[in-house]
């Protein structure tokens, strides 16, 4: 029975030893953890990853920039982490938004355009030493210089000459001073410019329909400009088969001599008024037919009877004298 009673005892504190233990080793695993998180939250261990930068500030004020891929450490409340730079490509919109922003062209036109600007970082230490928020600053000089480009063209070069007012904007940004004297974009900033794209240049709504109304109007002048030419080609083919008709008709009725028999042919200007006036649906009653003795006489002829006096006329039949 005691030996019983003495196995119990050891088993009860061996299980109290192993839960101490257990006990004891999480809270030092715990403490371990919060001190990393502790240490990892003021960075004082810190990591540089590839194709980036940290700009690091001293306690004595000295700002440096470093570059080394991998993890450094620094005294925390006597170092600071100013910044952490990209190195790789970055893109910059015109007026700091994908959607397109609208301009004046030198015709005082409304436009609306969009680019955007590739560069990369090349010198951290004109970056982010000299530069204080480099980003906002360089997003000013940009936009500053491609408005100028842009708005002293003319609005059919915006539209139709887009590749080269490209290429005259990318050379602006990579090399033309910001000002007379003064550095490049890629000297004032410490960065390389890789590319501009312009993206979108377009009129707006207003335009889009004036020129459209315009491009309908010039249409129909042009259907209306290749109507009067066939009809001016016509008139002239009608005249030349008129001069060979006369022509024809003078040799047919001319004499032997030559000259031609007046009063046949006067008899026939009279035939062809005639005709004419049989034709004619405006109601002009005036005609002239030539006179054999002497100039042209003027005669009025009475108006036609229309169909309905003519069916009455027939119905009551002719009035008595």
């Amino acid at each position: 029975m005691p030996d019983t009673e003495q196995k119990q005892f050891l088993r009860r504190a061996f299980v109290k030893k192993v839960i101490r233990r257990t006990i004891a080793l999480v809270l030092v695993c715990g403490l371990i953890y919060g001190l990393a998180a502790v240490i990892y939250a003021t960075r004082t261990f810190y990591k540089v990853k590839k194709n980036y930068a940290v700009v690091l500030e001293r306690f004595n004020g000295q700002r440096e920039a470093i570059t080394t891929v991998g993890w450094h450490l620094r005294l925390p409340y006597f170092t600071r982490i100013e910044q952490e730079v990209p190195l790789m490509n970055q893109r910059l919109y015109l007026g700091g938004h994908p959607e397109p922003m609208r301009i004046i062209s030198k015709g005082n036109v409304a436009l609306w355009t969009s680019g955007v600007l590739t560069y990369r970082i090349r010198d951290l230490k004109t970056w982010a030493i000299e530069n204080l928020d480099p980003q906002t600053l360089l997003q000013g000089d940009y936009d500053g210089i491609v408005k100028d480009i842009l708005q002293a063209q003319k609005i059919n070069q915006l539209v139709s000459e887009r590749e080269s007012i490209k290429e005259e904007i990318f050379r602006a940004l990579k090399s033309r001073p910001i000002n007379v004297g003064g550095p490049t974009l890629e000297q004032k900033y410490g960065i390389e410019i890789v590319s501009f794209v312009l993206k979108e240049t377009r009129f707006g709504d207003k335009l889009v329909a004036a020129s459209e109304e315009k491009k309908r109007r010039e249409l129909i002048a042009e259907a209306e400009n290749y109507a009067a030419d066939q009809e001016a080609s016509r008139i002239r083919k009608l005249y030349a088969a008129y001069l060979d008709g006369i022509k024809a008709l003078q040799q047919a009725i001319g004499r032997r001599d030559g000259s031609t028999d007046t009063a046949i042919l006067q008899f026939l200007t009279q035939q062809k008024w005639a005709t004419a006036y049989e034709k004619n649906q405006e109601g002009q009653r005036t005609v002239v037919i030539q006179n054999t003795g002497g100039g042209p006489l003027g005669l009025t002829l009475p108006p036609a009877q229309t169909e309905h006096r003519g069916v009455q006329e027939k119905t009551n039949g002719p009035k008595a004298d």
